[in-house]
């Protein structure tokens, strides 16, 4: 009877324990009020010693309150009634954190209260990455990146990235704005593209997913809600690593927004999406085994999701086949080239440019497969994380020191070219004593390296009028 009491209600066991043994007329009884035992004299003398301490927390303030009250008073800072004084004095660090609470929140801005979890995010049960015993192909982990840069002001584009935790299949869908409808539109759609059924979605507990829209949806269409706990990003641990070797790897970081950008990202996933899952191999935990200190992790031979999902035997034999089939048209080499022409697109938009989206051609494919062998000579080959290139520097930060005396220097090295600038150097400090000290020898060398360089070029490149003149 317990058990089924437990079950309808939703009560903790402990709970309706004591409710049977409660008696029915106590049960519906008031509730005694205590006075309090702390009025608001002992608070206001709480809060000057507070102060006096340099707002110390109540576990330090408790052990310091005998000193600083007898110190106060030695001074004649503070008389405290004999009453107040034994309430101050036998507070405990709990009492005292509890009657300096309103005034801590005054001072920090902070509201008292803490916000009340909303409903839909109260009927999602949590689960923790522990949790995941032996997942099947669907029971998916789900999470939002934002595309803001460095501002997260105003609107801008976000993906929404979902991963199959048994085989890293991964699908990205990019949103125009932060909106619990277009998830529930990207998961109607990806349910008709994914090559197994949508189990699981495992989110964590941001507004676009722990809504009334997304509920109602995974509710009709009989898909299980769960979420991580709040602060713990390591119970979507499968989801966060795709969102870096995924999309941050192919998007970056630079700020995208507009329709002209998600419909570049969109056609960017399009095709990330087969690269990935079909070439792109990745790694899968075994087993991890605590040896003291340390930690000795074990790892599957790394798998693309495709061969992950050919091996798995909740997969259908006509879903194998389709998958097979897909396999065996794709190019990854043109599934590439479409990659970096749409990252040099979103590196355009980023910019500010508005550039039309480059179409495709034929040619293009055998040019970028030539380009293979030299592109590592030319850094970072994706444009989304390439650092814009600064400004050429052709201006001084420091006044010339030998601006002043440089003719005389000049007319010293036209005389006897054949002087090295550290001979030249320490006759200017014996003519000018005191002015140059020797920090500055590796500037004058610059300096008549510069003039030798100069010297030189003229004599070589020198037109022969010039040298008949």
């Amino acid at each position: 009877m317990l058990n089924e009491f437990v079950a309808v209600t939703g009560y903790h066991r402990k709970h309706a324990i004591r409710l049977f043994n409660t008696p029915p007329g106590v049960r519906g009884g008031s509730r005694r009020t205590r006075l309090p035992v702390y009025d608001d004299a002992v608070r206001e003398a709480v809060v000057v010693l507070w102060e006096a301490s340099d707002r110390v927390c109540g576990k330090r303030l408790k052990p310091l309150l005998p000193i600083l009250v007898s110190a106060l008073e030695r001074h004649g800072h503070l008389a405290l009634d004999a009453t107040v004084r034994v309430g101050v004095l036998s507070a405990s660090a709990a009492t005292l954190d509890r009657l300096l609470r309103p005034t801590r929140a005054s001072v920090s801005g902070q509201r008292v209260r803490r916000r009340a979890m909303p409903a839909v995010q109260r009927s999602v049960p949590v689960r923790t990455f522990a949790d995941w015993e032996e997942p099947l192909p669907g029971d998916m982990e789900a999470d939002l990146v934002s595309h803001g840069g460095e501002s997260a002001a105003g609107s801008f584009v976000h993906t929404l990235t979902l991963t199959d935790v048994a085989s890293g299949w991964t699908e990205c869908v990019a949103l125009v704005v932060r909106d619990g409808a277009l998830v529930a539109a990207a998961l109607e759609h990806l349910r008709t593209s994914m090559p197994f059924p949508l189990r699981g979605f495992d989110t964590d507990n941001g507004g676009e997913f722990m809504n009334e829209t997304v509920s109602a949806y995974c509710r009709v269409h009989g898909i299980p809600c769960t979420r991580s706990r709040p602060y713990h990003k390591n119970d979507q641990a499968w989801v966060e690593q795709k969102n870096g070797s995924v999309v941050r790897r192919l998007v970056g970081y630079r700020r995208l927004e507009g329709l002209a950008a998600a419909e570049a990202l969109s056609r960017l996933y399009a095709a990330s999406r087969l690269f990935v899952n079909f070439f792109q191999p990745s790694f899968k935990l075994a087993s991890k085994i605590r040896i003291g200190a340390k930690v000795r992790k074990t790892y599957h031979a790394p798998e693309t999701p495709y061969a992950k999902l050919l091996a798995c035997t909740t997969i259908s034999t006509e879903m194998k086949d389709r998958l097979r089939a897909v396999a065996v048209q794709l190019d990854p080499l043109r599934l590439l080239e479409e990659i970096r022409s749409v990252q040099h697109h979103l590196a355009a938009l980023s910019a500010g440019e508005t550039t039309h989206m480059a179409v495709r051609h034929e040619g293009n494919l055998e040019g970028f497969l030539k380009g293979l062998a030299s592109a590592w000579q030319h850094g970072e080959v994706r444009a989304t994380h390439r650092r814009e290139p600064r400004p050429t520097r052709d201006w001084r930060t420091r006044t010339d020191p030998f601006e002043r005396v440089w003719p005389c220097v000049r007319a010293w090295l036209e005389a006897e070219p054949d002087r090295i600038g550290r001979e030249l150097f320490v006759r200017l400090q014996g003519e000018l004593p005191g002015v140059f000290p020797d920090g500055q020898l590796r500037t004058f060398q610059r300096r008549v390296r510069e003039w030798r360089h100069a010297a030189a070029r003229q004599l070589v490149f020198a037109s022969p009028s010039e040298d008949a003149a």
